[in-house]
């Protein structure tokens, strides 16, 4: 095997794998909303290895970085925190090997003070303004922040900080304000300095660029040509930001539909821009000579289950399936479909093997799945488990049956093989194969509820005395 083979990873933020044409079929994921066109991707994949149940273990977008990145599993020890000292990195392995990476990305987690995920990396480029990141301060002059929050943004339900969700959505449309075409929207920005940098960098041996894109992420404000997939006769607030919380209890339907058209819009509109990178990548013959992944670090609920935005409650399909394609060089098993049972630590082991320096996976916590990639395999891990380090429930998978365990109210148990959608809880019907999916996981993968000692009693006990 050639060991002198380039690496391309394409991370997506918030894709969930139904919103993607080659999973989800001719299926329609919301009777009201047109479904999602990715010609692009789906065109892409062709000549990939598609793979059906490859799962996050730590969630959300910095745990699932550290486990792609680092080969170790984040959910039993790591929350949201920078790299340490004594991780090691793709990036610093690679480069020990005489490869040039770089780093180009529009999350702007990783520029947060502390955050060092830029690591061994020869060259970053960020590109500002995504979110909540606080890149304008200038107020808002052309757009007024009423058409793009309701009322109950002002006076939510429960415990919700309505005002503060006001200002995050400030905050957006002040760094985007000035957008004047789909030039300027962070995708195409990613994507163009991507090809940039994979032109200028063409002359070198062997590269590994990591492209991360924060969309279709929200806000889910897509550009005019892009915005098709919401009912053209709605004349209600932009709402680019949905709040947590039971949809129904600040929203109507005919906003929840309007909500769901904005993120299909925008996961459309990433479709597009990656059209142009394929069609580079083509071009100076990176097809030829290099390993390209695309994934996503999760999904995003979408009101699915009563509720938007990620948690620790919404373990369901729509959080945790995302798209894992993998383009081998000359576009070998392309079309090939896998259902293995896959966890993201295992990717960088795999990676490894692949370009021949396998000799380093020994400490690491994943497994390659390279025989299942290559078609000399089927199968891959028994079982998954996915979950928020700081949350109490936690999702056991195999390739037939999903348990959700809860720490309060009754756990879930769902047949995914008939019941996509996980609408019929068979915990009672079934508790035995409950039993043995729980059972597939030790103690040390839940997470122990703290007894809450009071601020004076957190610096005068250590968490060692406490029974």
């Amino acid at each position: 095997m050639k060991k002198n083979f380039n690496l391309i990873f394409i991370m997506l933020d918030s894709f969930r794998q139904d919103h993607i044409g080659v999973y989800r079929g001719g299926e329609r994921v919301f009777e009201r909303i047109k479904p999602c066109q990715t010609p692009h991707i789906d065109e892409f994949s062709q000549r990939c290895v598609i793979f059906e149940n490859v799962y996050p273990c730590g969630l959300p977008t910095i745990p699932v970085r550290y486990e792609l990145m680092t080969g170790q599993f984040s959910l039993p020890f790591r929350e949201w925190c920078p790299l340490t000292p004594y991780d090691l990195t793709l990036a610093e392995i690679l480069r020990e090997y005489g490869y040039v990476n770089a780093f180009i990305t529009d999350t702007y987690h990783f520029r947060a003070p502390g955050m060092n995920y830029h690591r061994g990396f020869h060259e970053i480029r960020w590109i500002q303004g995504q979110e909540y990141d606080p890149y304008r301060s200038s107020p808002l002059s052309r757009k007024k922040i009423e058409n793009y929050v309701n009322q109950n943004y002002f006076n939510p339900p429960g415990n919700q900080k309505g005002i503060d969700w006001v200002r995050r959505v400030s905050q957006f449309l002040s760094n985007t304000e000035n957008f004047k075409s789909e030039e300027d929207y962070f995708p195409y920005r990613v994507v163009e300095e991507s090809i940039r940098w994979l032109r200028e960098n063409r002359k070198y041996e062997k590269i590994f660029l990591w492209i991360d894109s924060f969309d279709p992420h929200e806000p889910w404000d897509p550009p005019p040509r892009f915005d098709t997939y919401t009912d053209p006769s709605y004349r209600g607030p932009r709402l680019i930001l949905p709040m947590g919380g039971e949809a129904k209890s600040w929203a109507s339907e005919e906003e929840i539909n309007y909500i769901r058209g904005l993120y299909a819009g925008e996961a459309s509109f990433v479709d597009f821009c990656l059209g142009r990178l394929f069609k580079v990548l083509e071009e100076e013959g990176y097809f030829e000579d290099s390993l390209i992944i695309l994934t996503a670090d999760h999904g995003h609920p979408l009101a699915d289950h009563g509720k938007f935005l990620k948690g620790p409650d919404r373990m369901y399909n729509e959080l945790l399936k995302i798209p894992f394609l993998v383009r081998l060089p000359g576009g070998e098993n392309g079309g090939l479909k896998s259902d293995a049972l896959i966890q993201f630590p295992d990717v960088l082991p795999t990676i490894l093997e692949f370009l021949g320096l396998e000799n380093n996976n020994i400490p690491l916590a994943g497994k390659s799945f390279l025989p299942v990639l290559k078609g000399d395999k089927e199968d891959h891990r028994k079982a998954v488990i996915s979950g928020f380090k700081e949350g109490e429930e936690r999702c056991i998978r195999n390739k037939e049956w999903s348990l959700i365990e809860r720490a309060e109210g009754e756990s879930e148990l769902y047949h995914l093989k008939e019941d996509k959608k996980e609408r019929k809880n068979l915990i009672k019907e079934f508790p035995e194969i409950a039993r043995e999916l729980s059972s597939c996981f030790g103690k040390i993968f839940r997470a122990k509820k703290e007894e809450k000692l009071g601020v004076q009693g957190q610096y005068e006990m250590s968490s060692a005395a406490i029974k």
